[in-house]
């Protein structure tokens, strides 16, 4: 296929005009069914709002929540009507949260009240204290210099916030026209999407994607799956995930599919929807096929409409990729590889590849993308069947991480190749396996962690003389944290005493599973700290 040169609003429109009663997007639990013209006339009013509230074209429009409905329709208003869309994880808790509205000069802040126990609503008063003195409309925050405005996804009253209800008033004064004027004054690649990615210095990196990125990774990834309007894509995979809202809405949009949404992921609930909704494809990191496959109630539900699907986001079990083919009845599922810095999908497998490299690889770079493997110290090419550092060029690698010029220089060369990171080995046919990672990068349960962002925190408790963070295998998620402290001298530290320490300052999938204590580190004769034999340790250790 040739390049899409399209924003997201333009698609959205153009799947209105052909496809208007096919059904857009189902919530099953909510009992709500859009079809496509519905779904273009809700994001309208919302671009609308949006543009009655004074957002302009650029603005930085933070968001945060689970799979909401209003999660969904805000990805597709901004689109059409310019503002940037910044995803918020939603594990965060307050020190993450006010990096990045800081970070990212967010003006708004869209929440849900709460989020598995955790109050959305405390944290942002804790983050912004002057908005309980506020009474709606402009706040003016000391710590957050552009912060403007936040609006609740209910109708809460709630002091300084607006209810959903009064953010979709502001759409009433905002003529067809003036919609229309702000839609086509957008361009392809005018930045769209902001989403953070934690950074080895311990800082996360805003990366700044395009109509241009998503809209065409969307398109390519679908191609991939053969998507069409006839298929019906369950996405359980959390929208402020590229998995979610590229992999899954922007996949299923570009082709006119219907998306069946969860809220929230759980097993039972995912094969609910499969099976009443005759959906033919899931998506998926290996834990959640995993949870689905081992679930005791598994064989009561019919997966036979399954056709196709995504797994992704961390390395997928062949064992796991053979039962969601011959269990499930998804015998054309696909696995995607990439980052967020490039859209994210690199390479896919495809439906009709052969099974042995379904299993075991991740496929063959798309249409219109680079690939080439390099010695990570020479920079050379390596040659076919040797291990190097996976590098890519083209339409999909991010325009920069946002107010960082040094890490996006570190990230993407003079030539333009964005280096990952990640060893991968390439076949004489082209398909490429990843075996590592060069950074200390954990994946836990389809979450990136990187160490040094843990180290960074836990170096602040008072008790804490060094720390070193490393990743040990976890048959659930992939891999936990363990962390290896050198208390100060006289210091009464305990495991558990750490633990409630990172508890709402950093993210549950943050906090150590395994504590260890010492009084020395291994170390190389320059005085560098050998990580690989304390992972070693951790593995023996966690194993005990």
């Amino acid at each position: 296929m040739t390049l899409l040169h399209k924003t997201v609003g333009e698609i959205v429109k153009g799947q209105a005009r052909l496809y208007p009663a096919k059904e857009a997007y189902v919530y099953p639990e909510l009992k709500v069914r859009k079809t496509y013209q519905e779904f273009d006339e809700e994001t309208d009013e919302l671009a609308k709002a949006f543009i009655g509230m004074g957002i302009e074209k650029g603005e930085h429009v933070a968001i945060w929540s689970d799979n909401k409905r209003q999660w969904l329709l805000t990805q597709f208003a901004t689109g059409k009507m310019g503002a940037v869309l910044v995803t918020v994880n939603t594990n965060y808790q307050s020190k993450e949260l006010e990096y990045l509205l800081k970070q990212s000069e967010a003006t708004t802040l869209i929440l849900d009240e709460s989020f598995k126990g955790t109050s959305y609503i405390d944290i942002i008063r804790n983050v912004c204290p002057e908005l309980a003195d506020s009474n709606g409309g402009i706040i003016s925050s000391k710590g957050l210099p552009h912060f403007k405005r936040i609006i609740l996804m209910t109708e809460r009253s709630e002091a300084g916030m607006y209810k959903w209800s009064e953010l979709l008033a502001h759409s009433e004064g905002v003529k067809d026209a003036a919609m229309q004027e702000r839609l086509e004054s957008l361009n392809p690649d005018d930045v769209i999407n902001i989403q953070y990615t934690s950074g080895t210095t311990g800082f996360p990196k805003g990366v700044m994607l395009t109509h241009q990125n998503v809209v065409n990774n969307g398109k390519l990834i679908g191609d991939y799956m053969k998507l069409t309007e006839q298929d019906r894509v369950c996405i359980p995979v959390p929208f402020f995930h590229c998995f979610g809202c590229v992999l899954g809405t922007m996949a299923a949009v570009t082709h006119g599919s219907a998306m069946v949404l969860l809220e929230q992921f759980d097993p039972l609930r995912v094969l609910q929807a499969v099976q009443d909704e005759k959906c033919t494809a899931l998506h998926g990191v290996p834990t959640m096929f995993i949870a689905e496959l081992n679930h005791p109630d598994f064989k009561k539900f019919d997966t036979s409409s399954l056709r196709t699907g995504i797994m992704a986001g961390s390395t997928c079990p062949i064992e796991v990729m053979k039962r969601v083919i011959e269990d499930m009845g998804a015998s054309e599922i696909t696995i995607c590889y990439g980052q967020t810095e490039s859209s994210p999908v690199i390479t896919q497998t495809k439906t009709d590849d052969p099974i042995e490299k379904r299993v075991s690889t991740v496929g063959k770079p798309h249409p219109h993308v680079e690939v080439k493997i390099v010695d990570p110290v020479t920079g050379e090419e390596v040659p076919v069947g040797y291990p190097g550092e996976l590098c890519t060029r083209g339409y999909h690698v991010m325009k920069g991480y946002y107010n960082n010029e040094e890490a996006t220089r570190d990230a993407i060369d003079f030539e333009g190749w964005l280096h990952t990171g990640d060893i991968a080995v390439m076949d004489d046919e082209g398909y490429i396996d990843i075996t590592g990672r060069i950074k200390d990068m954990v994946i836990r349960g389809g979450e990136n962690i990187y160490p040094k962002e843990v180290e960074e925190f836990l170096y602040t408790h008072p008790a804490v003389s060094d720390v070193q963070v490393v990743g040990v295998p976890d048959q659930k998620y992939g891999e936990e944290l363990m962390a290896w402290i050198i208390p100060k001298e006289g210091a009464d530290l305990d495991a558990e005493s750490v633990r409630e320490y990172c508890k709402g300052k950093i993210s549950h999938h943050k906090i150590p599973k395994y504590i260890e204590f010492t009084d020395e580190y291994p170390m190389t004769a320059s005085g560098k700290i050998m990580k690989f034999v304390l992972r070693e340790m951790s593995m023996e250790k966690s194993h005990q």
